[in-house]
């Protein structure tokens, strides 16, 4: 038996490692190619379907692709986009969608040929941020600095419980800085958000907290206040027509949210 030299390895076995890293790598580098090409499609039927200025982003999870794409399933297509207008009222609102088990063949997809796609299930909402809700309050009183979050001291409105899917109701923290007779004020508020008729969402106040509450007048003060921050918000139509059955209040923004099954992929 004739043994290897000392300082050299055999070439056979690095080779066909090499040559197998390589093959993957392809197979790999094809399959992300494949996905983006899907991504792209989806991503143009969505621009003109909520009629955007721009393409939303769009992700197909799931590796690998090709799987999905040779069975004519794709378990989680994501789709989001920001900046998008509502009427005149709403500017900067965000909107989010999860089709899950979206039901079109491989060359349909590749070619933007989406007639015939279904979806399992679609989870779609919307996020009012912050500064649109500033622009809302300023029709009453001039607002700055508008800032929300979620209410939890121990006598807020209570939140439902996470076992509580459909939550229609939560506590909010509302901040910023107002003029009132001439007088720049930081206020603090405290009230809840409801889910309301047509998917809108309304605002309510029921404690309001400036820096000075030794001002004069401070009854009127503070029901000016009051008022201006009750409002409703229409945050127009969830993707996917999805019916709103949830809102949530988050650092900066309110979420309206709901589920809807069995869809063409088509539908508005």
């Amino acid at each position: 038996m004739t043994a290897t030299p000392p300082g050299r390895r055999p070439t056979r076995g690095r080779k066909l490692i090499i040559a197998a890293l390589v093959v993957v790598g392809l197979l790999v580098a094809a399959d992300y190619g494949l996905a983006a090409v899907g991504e792209y499609q989806v991503a143009q039927k969505m621009r003109a379907k909520f009629g955007l200025d721009q393409d939303p982003a769009v992700r197909i999870h799931g590796f690998p692709f090709t799987f999905q794409a040779l069975a004519g399933d794709y378990r989680d297509i994501e789709i989001s986009a920001n900046g998008v207008p509502v009427r005149d009222s709403l500017r900067d609102l965000e909107i989010h969608a999860n089709l899950y088990h979206t039901r079109i063949g491989l060359s349909d997809l590749l070619a933007g040929n989406t007639a015939d796609a279904r979806i399992d299930e679609v989870k779609g909402s919307v996020k009012i941020k912050a500064q649109d809700l500033n622009r809302l309050v300023n029709t009453v009183t001039p607002f700055t600095d508008m800032a929300i979050e979620p209410d939890t001291r121990p006598e807020a409105t209570p939140t439902p419980a996470p076992e509580q899917p459909e939550p229609t109701r939560a506590a909010v923290k509302l901040s910023g800085n107002t003029v009132v007779a001439g007088r720049k004020l930081r206020i603090t508020a405290y009230g809840a958000v409801s889910l309301v008729a047509d998917g809108q969402v309304a605002v309510s106040v029921n404690d309001v907290q400036l820096d000075d509450m030794s001002l004069a007048g401070l009854n009127e003060v503070l029901g000016v206040v009051r008022h201006a921050l009750s409002v409703t918000i229409d945050p127009g139509v969830l993707p996917f027509t999805v019916t709103p059955t949830a809102v949530r209040v988050e650092s900066g923004a309110l979420t309206v949210e709901g589920t809807v099954h069995d869809i063409p992929l088509d539908q508005g």
